[in-house]
């Protein structure tokens, strides 16, 4: 059988703004996942649209076909030309399990939810000639699932080719966010045999690692666990966790940094506290997250902050408070997003319903535009906000004086290093993806994420030690509501990007 995998590029890689690096980060781990149920004699190939042309006058057997909200449109018009000439085509992702009806117009097969369960039974009803039109997920489990495909990825096209997912989903529920949509239906987190994911780390060459898992920290114990069987490998590695995580589990961000934890994702989204009760984050009121960015430095561990502009709390001065906060605190890095209300999301469904969505052009749902009205802010006035606290955060000025918040030269160096490469250097990037070569800017990446060639081993204190510690958990005029960011990909099966 002859099966045809493909990402298909979103809206804004293909906009006048586009930034090749964003897109050229991590391969498509979804599609490469299912690809591990394919039989053996099974002729499979991954096509991501991001880094690489697709032709699409080939005539496999089965297309399957990952869709995001702002690459329904392209997603829709390859399935359709693949349709036309009697081409099986299987449709999954966020954008599919949140809006099946539209999906099935151009589909044969569609799939709601993550595809563990639904696509070994769809192979098995397509070989035997009589696939059904929708498949949705209800048992969740990693148990069995077979090793990803890496031997289909495309290595030499990512920064980061060595990302790895060892969860499903979140275990916290907040109104804004797509992945509730996307796990309803049964278990909305679930996770990987740690035995399983340390035969799969195990697998990956190199020493820089990626964990792509909305919150790696999400079950203490098995990140526990996870990062006792690290220890020892030599791994350089970045993740995504929360401000709890951080402050309110004992000893295992020193077990994270032990097993080479050197970069953390985390949500500062909001600096007017009162958005984060609209939000129903309610896991993050009341803290102190100054103190986690604090210890997270002291840990020798960079953050990258996610903030969110748009909220009913926010009023003209929010970009200009938020970025003045995030320098302050020195944040390395920063995503800034607009206020998104995804399909089949509470925080959608509340917006329609007080009529404050103004249109439904899905290509514009990419946290650049503002798609409803919001409560306190012009749309013109945010989205000239948005873009200039990207501006003003990352300008030189910025960068030096966040820099300055550490007083060793090393760290001082590393966050410089860190930013400035980010942001300032992107005609380098642009020729190094283009020329196929910007695999060879990892050891660059490794070489400032170990913190230029040293990095100490930091005790693991005792769980009484630990608790005992005194954070000051007071409420910061801000929070972290945490949608992943657009720009990195998700490697849920069938799933799509993670939103932040």
């Amino acid at each position: 059988m002859r099966v045809k995998m493909i990402l298909p590029a979103l809206t804004e890689a293909t906009s006048p703004f586009f930034r090749p690096i964003k897109y050229s980060l991590f391969p498509p781990l979804g599609l490469a996942t299912l690809a591990g149920f394919l039989a053996e004699d099974d002729d499979v190939s991954i096509w991501d649209e991001h880094v690489e042309k697709v032709a699409t006058d080939d005539e496999p057997d089965l297309v399957v076909i990952q869709a995001y909200i702002t690459s329904a449109r392209r997603s829709y018009e390859i399935a359709d030309r693949y349709r036309a000439r009697g081409v099986h085509v299987a449709l999954g992702g966020l954008h599919v399990t949140s809006l099946p009806e539209e999906a099935q117009a151009h589909a044969d097969t569609v799939f709601l939810g993550p595809g563990e369960d639904t696509w070994p039974a769809f192979l098995r009803d397509f070989r035997a000639g009589r696939p059904a039109a929708r498949y949705a997920s209800q048992h969740r489990t990693l148990l069995g699932v077979p090793p990803i495909r890496r031997d289909l990825i495309k290595r030499h096209k990512y920064l980061v080719p060595n990302s790895i997912v060892v969860s499903r989903g979140c275990p916290h529920v907040c109104d804004f966010c797509y992945k509730v949509a996307f796990f309803k239906g049964g278990k909305e987190f679930y996770l990987q045999p740690v035995d399983s994911a340390l035969a799969e780390i195990n697998r990956l060459p190199g020493r820089h690692l990626y964990f792509l898992d909305d919150h790696l920290f999400g079950s203490p114990p098995f990140a526990s666990a996870l990062f006792d069987g690290m220890r020892g490998m030599g791994r350089l590695w970045q993740a995504a966790g929360t401000v709890k995580a951080v402050l309110e589990q004992p000893g295992l961000v020193e077990k994270a940094v032990n097993a080479g934890l050197r970069s953390l994702f985390i949500g500062f989204e909001t600096v007017n506290a009162a958005n984060l009760s609209e939000q129903r984050k309610f896991q993050n009121i009341g803290r102190d997250y100054g103190a986690a960015i604090r210890r997270l430095h002291e840990l020798g561990v960079m953050v990258n902050g996610s903030f969110v502009f748009g909220m009913d709390q926010d009023s003209p001065d929010v970009f200009d408070r938020t970025v003045e906060w995030a320098v302050g605190q020195g944040i390395e890095t920063a995503t800034f997003h607009i206020l998104t209300p995804y399909p089949d999301t509470a925080l959608y469904q509340r917006l329609d319903n007080e009529n404050r969505i103004v249109h439904r052009d899905w290509d514009l749902y990419d946290t650049r535009h503002v798609v409803f009205r919001p409560a306190r802010l012009g749309p013109a006035q945010l989205e000239a906000g948005y873009w200039r606290a990207y501006r003003d955060f990352y300008r030189w000025s910025s960068i030096w004086r966040g820099a300055s918040t550490t007083s060793a030269p090393r760290d001082r160096l590393r966050h410089i290093s860190y930013a400035a490469g980010w942001k300032k250097f992107e005609p380098l990037w642009d020729v190094l993806i283009r020329g196929g070569q910007v695999l060879h800017a990892l050891p660059f990446l490794e070489f400032i994420l170990e913190g230029f060639g040293r990095h100490p081993t930091t005790p693991e204190p005792s769980d009484r030690r630990l608790a005992d510690r005194e954070f000051a958990l007071q409420p910061l005029d801000g929070g972290a509501l945490q949608p992943r960011d657009v720009h990195l990909r998700d490697a849920e099966p069938l799933g799509n990007l993670r939103l932040g």
